[in-house]
Protein backbone atom coordinates (compact mmCIF):
# COMPACT_ATOMS: atom_id res chain seq x y z
CA UNK A 1 0.00 0.00 0.00
CA UNK A 2 2.68 2.51 1.02
CA UNK A 3 4.94 1.61 -1.87
CA UNK A 4 2.12 2.14 -4.35
CA UNK A 5 1.28 5.54 -2.83
CA UNK A 6 4.94 6.57 -3.09
CA UNK A 7 5.15 5.70 -6.74
CA UNK A 8 5.20 1.90 -6.75
CA UNK A 9 8.97 1.51 -6.62
CA UNK A 10 11.15 0.02 -3.93
CA UNK A 11 10.33 -2.20 -1.05
CA UNK A 12 11.53 -5.27 0.73
CA UNK A 13 12.38 -6.22 4.25
CA UNK A 14 12.29 -9.33 6.36
CA UNK A 15 9.41 -11.66 7.22
CA UNK A 16 8.81 -9.70 10.44
CA UNK A 17 9.35 -6.18 9.04
CA UNK A 18 8.40 -4.64 5.70
CA UNK A 19 10.01 -1.62 4.08
CA UNK A 20 8.75 0.57 1.27
CA UNK A 21 10.33 3.35 -0.69
CA UNK A 22 9.85 5.48 -3.72
CA UNK A 23 11.28 8.29 -5.76
CA UNK A 24 9.00 11.08 -4.48
CA UNK A 25 9.35 11.82 -0.75
CA UNK A 26 6.77 14.61 -1.04
CA UNK A 27 4.12 11.87 -1.21
CA UNK A 28 4.98 10.54 2.27
CA UNK A 29 1.79 11.96 3.80
CA UNK A 30 -0.25 10.32 1.04
CA UNK A 31 1.47 7.01 1.79
CA UNK A 32 0.68 7.29 5.51
CA UNK A 33 -2.95 8.10 4.70
CA UNK A 34 -3.14 5.09 2.37
CA UNK A 35 -1.79 2.76 5.07
CA UNK A 36 -4.26 4.14 7.64
CA UNK A 37 -7.15 3.67 5.22
CA UNK A 38 -6.08 0.09 4.46
CA UNK A 39 -5.85 -0.73 8.17
CA UNK A 40 -9.24 0.81 8.92
CA UNK A 41 -10.81 -1.16 6.06
CA UNK A 42 -9.37 -4.46 7.32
Amino acid sequence: VASAALGGQGGGGRPDMAQAGGPDASKANDAIAAVKAALEAA
